[in-house]
């Protein structure tokens, strides 16, 4: 039995994976983290799927919920403007970069699965997988850059290294390369939207294929406040003090 409040739904431990999974894509996280299988496994009830791996369905009732509030409360809001440069940095990294290492090998798996059992249902499927996986070794080839080429040359900027003494000439060379990386990952986005009706599952989508478009969903938001960071605060503030703005 699924008891859905304005915000934030419930669900009984009679309550089916599959129905969890259908009212609430995001779920599938917490199921995936405890082994419980939401998709083949869907017509189990909570209570019988948590029996079968010696777990409390009220703790997982509880996990969902907690979940759920996190959900609802977004992420939260960070004061990026009155960073330091070092900071800021730092903050990308801990706060996107990690979520990316650990959300693109997820969305890779679905899009592959979905893609294999599915075609028959949907023929955009293997051409949703291929750009998944495009995009995904765009964003790891991407962060590489970042993390060992872009922000230390920030840090060093900061701590008062003199521009055009890089390795790389000025700070602004790997900025723009950034900056067309960026509007190249917003285009596989934006195709993937297309591909996949502005994420929205079909009435016949599996849990699998709705968790996969609940996950890009959620990257598109991210990937808008991670450039947004970047392009808008970081890039700027670092030519700035460069003396090359």
């Amino acid at each position: 039995m699924i008891t859905d409040s304005p915000s934030t739904p419930r669900f009984s431990a009679d309550t089916t994976l599959g129905a969890i999974v259908a009212a609430r894509p995001a779920f599938a996280r917490v199921f995936e983290k405890l082994g419980l299988d939401y998709c083949c496994g869907g017509k189990q009830s909570l209570a019988t799927a948590c029996r079968a791996k010696d777990l409390e369905p009220h703790i997982v009732q509880a996990m969902l919920e907690a979940a759920a509030a996190v959900i609802e409360a977004g992420p939260l809001d960070v004061d990026v403007t009155a960073l330091t440069l070092t900071q800021l940095a730092d903050h990308i990294e801990q706060t996107h970069h990690t979520y990316l290492k650990s959300e693109l090998p997820r969305l890779v798996e679905m899009a592959g699965r979905v893609a294999r059992k599915h075609e028959w249902r949907d023929a955009r499927l293997p051409l949703v997988n291929e750009r998944v996986v495009a995009l995904a070794n765009e964003m790891l080839s991407h962060m590489q850059k970042e993390e060992g080429i872009l922000f230390p040359l920030v840090r060093e900027l900061e701590a008062g290294a003199a521009d055009g003494g890089f390795h790389c000439g000025s700070i602004a060379n790997p900025i723009r390369v950034m900056e067309a990386e960026h509007e190249s990952a917003g285009q596989v986005t934006a195709e993937l939207r297309e591909l996949t009706d502005g994420f929205t599952p079909g009435a016949d989508a599996c849990n699998t294929h709705r968790a996969l478009l609940a996950g890009l969903a959620e990257f598109e938001a991210d990937l808008h406040r991670h450039v947004h960071k970047e392009n808008n605060i970081l890039f700027p503030r670092a030519l700035a003090l460069s003396g090359r703005n």
